[in-house]
């Protein structure tokens, strides 16, 4: 699903984001990414979904090299993954409904498809009944959820997430989390950036620890690992 081999990226002024990475991430699986800040973790994040570039290395995304790819072929790659920001990105200026169904305007899906589709993603993240609100009217929970079902309305084959509780108390954490985790066993596999502590000792799922732009650990059911 994901393969890196030797990747590095270094940026113009010289810094040292990754050096050297190479990870299987294969269907299905559910990955925490974790380390210091400044560790590199955002980096390899935006690399899978193609907004930073390695310098070297390879880099197989759903199959295709990342780093060979031409700027139009970008938003054919970015069609199979969904991203989940900390920050949720919402259009403000669109109700929550509006904001799920751009995803699939964008890719000129069928008004009949785009109603279905919405709707079930809607009741997934449990948010059928805000349908007609504005982010302005949500709260940060909701508008995460909002942000997520708009990341699957076009069923990704991955979803990326970089850091989607960072702005969230602990209850509404928890509430993220299990979309996630509902969203994984149906076979979407998920990579996630966090510092949640909490959440990672608590899933148990893969955790790579990134530190100093090497991978420091690889575990299977993993654990956060520091103390922030």
């Amino acid at each position: 699903m994901i393969h890196l081999s030797g990747v590095s990226k270094v940026y113009d002024n010289g810094c040292v984001a990754l050096s050297d990475i190479t990870i299987d991430i294969p269907k299905g699986d559910f990955l925490f990414v974790v380390g210091p800040s400044g560790a590199g973790k955002s980096t390899f994040i935006k690399m899978i979904f193609r907004e930073e570039l390695p310098t070297k290395g390879k880099l197989i995304v759903n199959g295709r090299n990342v780093g060979e790819l031409q700027p139009s072929e970008v938003p054919y790659l970015r069609r199979n993954l969904g991203i989940v920001f900390q920050d949720y990105r919402l259009l403000p200026n669109k109700t929550v409904y509006e904001n799920v169904a751009f995803a699939m305007q964008v890719i000129e899906s069928s008004h009949r498809d785009i109603k279905k589709r919405v709707t079930h993603v809607l009741d997934l993240v449990g948010l059928r009944h805000k349908s007609g609100s504005c982010p302005s009217e949500l709260s940060g929970g909701e508008q995460q959820r909002v942000a997520i079902a708009r990341a699957i309305v076009n069923n990704p084959v991955v979803v990326i997430a970089d850091e989607p509780t960072g702005n969230l108390d602990p209850e509404t954490s928890w509430e993220i989390m299990k979309i996630f985790a509902r969203i994984n066993k149906g076979g979407t596999t998920i990579v996630m950036a966090t510092h949640d502590k909490t959440v990672v000792d608590a899933m148990k799922k893969r955790v790579i620890a990134i530190e100093k732009g090497k991978i420091a650990r690889d575990e299977v059911k993993g654990v956060y690992g520091y103390e922030d």
